[in-house]
């Protein structure tokens, strides 16, 4: 209880770090946003409500001290001020309708590129001489060296445009009313495929090197050995023994990339005009909505760092000393 205890206390404070920057971030731009912000409005926000973003921004009346506390108590109690992008609908609401497909989006692209890697990686490495873990791993190395955005475009042109297999925009057919029918759920599956199958096709080699590299140092341990020795099934030695201990390591990068892929899948739905928090986040900023934008990054600045504590708690999981 006392790690956890730390590790909480440690990521609450750059929490609270974060924010603050967030909070001086308008203060250091020329001139001021909420004025900015009315003038880009061309009249549909009402002067009434510039009192609201002001508060929701911490431009209270009061010292520096006051606003920051009147920002804190905005961001923990989520009254994030209305949307200069979508008025008047609040950032809240905005935020509510974006975010499950981001994290659908991300975490969803994030399982399929693990699973496939992590078992690619440990196969290969246990294999290492063979044609498998010989040319598999370089050819993946190979694909994922491709800048992300080309190897979209190039998913987009020949999937979507040149044989029309797969849409192109949206998070689902809009003729089609949302909700749990089989028509609803496999027009979201349709969508999805080009965005996740992207983000796995370029993620997918970072989990077969990270498994490979870590299975390679613990194949050579001595309970492998003897595992081997007692005549084990390659199978539960290469899984049970090797992959359940090489796994360690890769805990971290796993939590971690759980945080990125939210910043990751913006590049991922502008390309494919995926309705989430990324493609908010270019129209916010093209609207110069900055409680949007700010409400934006204070969420994934949550998520990496939330993904960081969840990264402390499995390795406290999977290796009960570090806690001592």
């Amino acid at each position: 209880m006392r790690f956890l205890f730390r590790r909480f206390s440690f990521y609450f404070t750059a929490f609270l770090i974060a924010i603050s920057f967030n909070f001086m971030l308008p203060r250091l731009m020329p001139g001021d946003p909420v004025d900015a912000m009315f003038a880009a409005a061309q009249g549909r926000m009402e002067p009434s409500q510039m009192d609201a973003v002001r508060e929701m921004y911490g431009f209270a009346d009061g010292n520096l001290f006051e606003q920051y506390i009147s920002y804190l108590k905005s961001v923990f109690t989520l009254d994030l001020g209305p949307s200069v992008l979508m008025f008047p609908v609040s950032v809240s609401d905005v935020i509510a309708m974006a975010l499950p497909w981001t994290m659908f989006l991300a975490l969803g692209s994030l399982i399929v590129s693990l699973i496939i890697g992590v078992s690619i990686g440990t196969y290969a490495s246990y294999h290492r001489q063979g044609f498998f873990g010989q040319v598999v791993p370089p050819v993946l190395a190979f694909i994922s060296n491709f800048p992300y955005v080309v190897t979209a475009l190039l998913l987009f042109y020949f999937l979507g445009l040149k044989l029309s297999l797969l849409p192109l925009a949206y998070t689902y057919d809009p003729a089609i009313e949302p909700g749990l029918t089989t028509e609803f759920i496999g027009s979201v599956a349709r969508h999805a495929v080009l965005p996740v199958g992207s983000m796995v096709v370029v993620g997918i080699a970072t989990w077969v090197f990270n498994m490979r590299n870590a299975m390679i140092n613990v194949l050579g341990e001595d309970y492998v050995t003897m595992a081997e020795a007692k005549g084990l099934s390659g199978f539960r030695v290469m899984y049970r023994y090797a992959g359940r201990n090489a796994i360690l390591p890769v805990a971290t990068a796993i939590a971690m990339a759980i945080g990125f892929s939210f910043a990751g899948s913006v590049m991922t739905e502008v390309v494919f005009n995926y309705q989430g928090l990324g493609n908010i986040l270019l129209k916010g900023i093209v609207a110069r909505d900055y409680p949007l934008i700010q409400a934006i990054l204070l969420i994934l600045v949550t998520a990496v760092l939330t993904a960081n504590f969840i990264a402390d708690l499995l390795y406290v999981w999977l290796d009960p000393r570090i806690s001592n």
